[in-house]
């Protein structure tokens, strides 16, 4: 993958986009002192080359029943498995996030689910049944901040 260069207008607008998703091209535009066609293809020229990945409406869990967020670290019983067990877990609708890890875990992912009850059985039928060599769980009480990337002037130096 090639690298995109950026300009301060570049950096003005990620952080303007990363602050509010939703805001709209012309007031972009006018807080970058430019026309809202340039902001409209800065924009898509950032996200042709994927540094821009979409705009998402951000769902709070807990308002929709989702009271239980854990973290499932898990130990594949063979390295081989990796791509069948990554195929099964992208089936799981209440994993929103699978990561390929180093140090204690193969694959470790974000649960959620309506209560303890829920993810046990997520754990039990859904998880363990994909013959791991074994699982760990990590229940989040409370999701303290959660954050953008910071877009600052080092980026111009990529």
């Amino acid at each position: 993958m090639s690298r995109i260069t950026f300009d301060q207008l570049d950096l003005n607008i990620l952080r303007l986009l990363s602050a509010n998703a939703r805001k709209p091209y012309l007031e972009i535009a006018r807080e970058c002192n430019v026309s809202g066609a340039s902001i409209h293809q800065r924009i898509q020229r950032m996200t042709a080359a994927g540094v821009i990945k979409g705009a998402e409406s951000l769902i709070s869990p807990a308002t929709i029943g989702y009271t239980t967020c854990a973290y499932v670290g898990m130990f594949l019983s063979e390295p081989s498995q990796f791509e069948h067990v990554i195929d099964e877990l992208s089936k799981i609708p209440e994993i929103v996030e699978c990561h390929f890890t180093s140090g204690q875990y193969d694959i470790l992912c974000k649960v959620y689910a309506r209560d303890n009850d829920h993810l046990l059985q997520i754990i039990q039928a859904q998880i363990q049944s994909l013959g791991l060599a074994r699982t760990e769980t990590l229940i989040s009480f409370k999701q303290v901040f959660c954050r953008q990337i910071p877009i600052d002037d080092a980026i111009l130096d990529l």
